[in-house]
Parts: structure tokens; C-alpha cells; sequence
């Protein structure tokens, strides 16, 4: 039975990093930053909904709680990261005995990293946005440098902070999400049967999508409807259909579109605008400006094209 003491919380703005460390009774060494070892807790909770206004990576490497994000639960096993972006919320069930997740982590402020090339680079770290469901998996020796890191992280920050402090920190953290990222890349590759049966799915619903009339009554179809109907989030998604064709899930979403439409423009009988229409184009001038920017002539001149060819 872990003897911290327990406290009840509804919902808790996590907008400075001191916010999260008083919530476990955690210690802060600088406003901006701070590596959190949940073995140090002196309090616990029940369950808590976060809402983050700070950047957070943690390392879960023993049992202790389930994670809820957006329709998913994910269950937070030994060896998995999780990260989460300012704005984003997240729900937490902690273990029942009130002990707090055996798990490490980094926190930093955006102001952290104001001004530096991280913050130029941040949104390349897509991760970010994935749910927990999508959670990275690291081997043992993935977890060692992972934790590694974070001592080096925690040692610079029990340094007076001096002109050094600044660039060090944001150097090992942009070392961490790089360390990320190369993981996550892995996991892609690993997990190459189920991201093709995922591309599989997409190019069904694609098809179905505009063999059932969706476009004339929703429009175009966008990333985010076929992330959801593959239960992911659309940047784990848009990540995924990268790694699988080469491209980004918008533009195998706009090949399809052009690919039907040169069926329909070889069928004299469709008006241009009707065949805008049908492809869930609001106003014929948009089709017009996708199809020559693909194909590199107007859709009236390619049906000249084809019936001189």
C-alpha cells in the first residue's frame, strides 16, 4: 500500500510546470522545465483530467495507471511514451490502491524553447498529436537511453542556471524528440502488416465514399473522416499513409479525386460544374485550379485534348 497522501481533482490547468509538480508534491528546480520522477510523489490521485498548457514526454516503465484521450483508453504499460502538446486534455485512472504511476518524464513550457530552432522545428514532432492508444513501445535498451536523457536533463537543471542552462536543455530535450522520432519510425516498419491493412481500409472508404454520393452531400472528404473511421488520430494517420505510399494522406485523397475526374470529363454528357459537383467541390473555379495544378492543364482542355488525341 503506497503511504502518499491522496487528494481528489477534477480538472486541473496544467499551465506551468510548478502546477503539475504541486499536484504530487513534486519539487521545482526552474519555471520553464522540470523531469518528474513519479517515485518521488509525496501525493497521489484517484483520477485527474489534465488540461495541458505545457509540453510533456513521459517513460512508463512499471503498472499504475489507464489513460483516456478523445473515445479511446489506452492502458499505460512498462516500456511505452506518451506525449502530449499544450491544449491537448487528458483523463487519468490511477492505480486503486492511490500509488502514483511508476513512470519518469519531461515537462517544458513553450517559452522554454521561444527563440531557439526547436521551437522554428516543434511541429515536426507529429507525435504529439497522436492518441495514447498510438503510444510509442520501446525495448529495454530504447528505454536506456531514453532514461539517460532525462538524467541529463535533471543534472543540468540542479546546475546554477547560468548563459549555458538555456541552450544545454533545449538541446538534450530536442535529443529526446529525436530519439522519438527514430522509435517511431521503427514502430512503423514493425508494424508493416497492420499499416498495410490500414491502407487497405483507407483505399475501400475512399471508393465508397464517392460510389455512394458522400461528396454531393458532405463535400470533399477530408484526412480526419478516414482517420476516424480507422480509430486514429488524422496525424498518426497522415504519418502512417506517408510511410506506407510515399505520400501524404491529402494528396492519395486528391489522386483518387483526379482520377475520377478524368473518367467523368471523357463522359461529353457531364457538364464541367456538375462534374465539380459530384466530386464535392463547393465551387466549380476550385476543380478547375486542383485539376491544372495536377495535371497541368485546365479540365475543359483536357477533354479537348482527349477527344483530338
Amino acid at each position: 500500500m503506497d503511504n502518499k497522501k491522496q487528494q481528489t481533482a477534477d480538472l486541473i490547468m496544467v499551465d506551468t510546470v510548478d502546477v503539475y509538480n504541486k499536484t504530487f508534491g513534486l519539487t521545482t528546480q526552474h519555471p520553464l522545465v522540470s523531469v518528474v520522477d513519479m517515485d518521488k510523489a509525496t501525493w497521489s490521485l484517484a483520477r485527474a483530467r489534465f488540461h495541458y498548457g505545457v509540453y510533456a514526454v513521459f517513460l512508463k516503465h512499471g503498472v499504475g495507471c489507464a489513460l483516456h484521450y478523445g473515445r479511446q483508453k489506452y492502458d499505460y504499460q512498462a516500456g511505452t511514451v506518451v506525449c502530449f502538446a499544450p491544449g491537448q486534455v487528458v483523463d487519468v485512472d490511477f492505480s486503486e490502491d492511490g500509488a502514483t504511476p511508476d513512470a519518469l518524464g519531461v515537462l517544458f513550457h513553450p517559452d522554454l524553447i521561444y527563440g531557439t530552432p526547436l521551437a522554428e522545428s516543434i511541429r515536426q514532432y507529429t507525435y504529439f498529436s497522436y492518441n495514447e492508444r498510438e503510444a510509442l513501445h520501446l525495448s529495454e535498451a530504447e528505454q536506456s537511453i531514453i532514461k539517460g536523457v532525462l538524467a541529463q536533463i535533471s543534472t543540468d537543471l540542479q546546475h546554477p542556471i547560468d548563459k549555458h542552462s538555456k541552450p544545454l536543455i533545449v538541446d538534450a530535450i530536442r535529443m529526446l524528440l529525436d530519439y522519438c522520432m527514430r522509435y517511431y519510425d521503427r514502430q512503423f516498419i514493425t508494424r508493416e502488416r497492420v499499416n498495410s491493412d490500414i491502407l487497405t481500409r483507407f483505399e475501400r472508404h475512399l471508393n465508397d465514399y464517392f460510389s455512394n454520393g458522400h461528396p454531393e452531400r458532405n463535400g470533399l472528404p477530408s484526412v480526419a473522416y478516414f482517420a476516424d473511421k480507422a480509430f486514429l488520430s488524422p496525424s498518426y494517420f497522415g504519418d502512417l499513409i506517408k510511410r506506407e505510399t510515399g505520400q501524404t494522406a491529402q494528396h492519395y485523397i486528391q489522386s483518387k479525386v483526379i482520377g475520377l475526374s478524368k473518367q467523368y470529363i471523357l463522359d461529353s454528357r457531364l457538364a464541367l460544374s456538375e462534374i465539380a459537383y459530384r466530386l464535392g467541390f463547393q465551387y466549380p473555379q476550385h476543380f478547375t485550379r486542383l485539376f491544372k495544378q495536377q495535371v497541368g492543364m485546365t479540365p475543359s482542355e483536357y477533354r479537348v485534348a482527349a477527344r483530338t488525341a
